[in-house]
């Protein structure tokens, strides 16, 4: 009894202790779907999710939402064949200049709202149809395909049998574990989202922070749209879109409060799993596309309303 209810007031353990047991029953019902290889591919499909949801769970612990994170990971699968030279044999130039791209985007959207005053959720989501518009003129309704080395590489490598995308999710949530809690930014994100007026009294620059956390936001996602590009071996319009609406759940699953000021991606990572494992078990039963977005719109929702509810105590 005590530790079930201290996986209630521990929502990431909660939220892994909930990923097991869907495992494990699926695992049981569900021929196959236990099977070494569905796992990791579920995993797979859930780092791609993680890694976008890195920047997200930082925007949100202070208190802000980032709209734009599809369209950045969709800029980044377009643009990235198009700017790859062709002196560079490896493709790493190609690569860092899409993240300095991505990383550019994420920056604006931290100006706009530190220098500008725009809210967060507005200045992203102006940035998303700014980029949306522009990829229509770029690449109209044609995709583009994949020749780069390491991007292949990076999609479709397994060293030692896993994924070279659940081993850059690793790198990434270890990094991010610890700029969240063994840095003075990771504190001071959890400070303005807690209560940006009390931090700026404390000395936090609200400027500053706002201006990180987005460019970090904007680098995440463009890693993303490397990883996905490297996965699909093509890019093209709207190819990053399932990933703002999955970015935005698997950060709420795993206990971050909306509202920011609460929270860590040690819960995003096993809400990410829980939103591909569930995917794959609306699959199974061969439910439409329509009852799924019914399902996680409930979902998150009901998440949204016991967030809002545990913020006003």
């Amino acid at each position: 009894m005590n530790m079930i209810r201290s996986a209630f007031r521990n929502p990431p353990l909660l939220t892994l202790l909930l990923v097991a047991l869907v495992w494990i029953v699926a695992s049981l019902s569900l021929r196959g779907f236990g099977a070494y290889g569905h796992l990791r591919y579920l995993l797979e499909l859930a780092a791609v999710i993680g890694i976008a949801a890195a920047g997200q769970t930082l925007v949100i612990l202070m208190g802000g939402i980032d709209l734009s994170v599809g369209a950045v990971i969709t800029v980044t699968a377009i643009l990235l064949p198009l700017i790859s030279p062709a002196w560079d044999p490896t493709g790493l130039a190609g690569i860092v200049a899409a993240l300095a791209i991505a990383t550019g985007i994420g920056l604006m959207n931290g100006a706009g709202a530190a220098y500008l005053r725009v809210p967060p959720i507005i200045m992203t989501l102006a940035m998303a149809t700014f980029l949306q518009g522009l990829l229509v003129i770029i690449a109209g309704g044609s995709a583009v395909t994949v020749s780069n080395p390491a991007v292949i590489l990076l999609g479709q490598a397994r060293p030692l049998g896993i994924p070279s995308g659940i081993i850059l999710w690793l790198v990434v949530s270890i990094v991010v574990l610890l700029l969240v809690h063994r840095m003075p930014i990771g504190a001071r994100f959890l400070a303005l989202g807690a209560n940006p007026l009390a931090a700026r009294l404390s000395g936090v620059s609200v400027t500053r922070n706002t201006l990180v956390g987005h460019t970090l936001s904007g680098f995440f996602a463009g890693l993303t749209g490397i990883l996905v590009l490297g996965m699909n071996r093509q890019g093209y319009v709207g190819i990053g879109d399932p990933y703002l609406l999955t970015s935005i759940a698997a950060v709420v699953l795993g206990g971050t409060s909306i509202l920011g000021g609460r929270g860590t991606y040690a819960g995003t990572v096993p809400g990410a799993i829980l939103l591909v494992t569930t995917t794959a078990l609306i699959t199974v039963v061969n439910a439409s596309p329509g009852w799924r977005s019914i399902m996680f719109g409930t979902l998150i929702l009901a998440l949204l309303l016991v967030s809002g509810r545990e913020a006003r105590r």
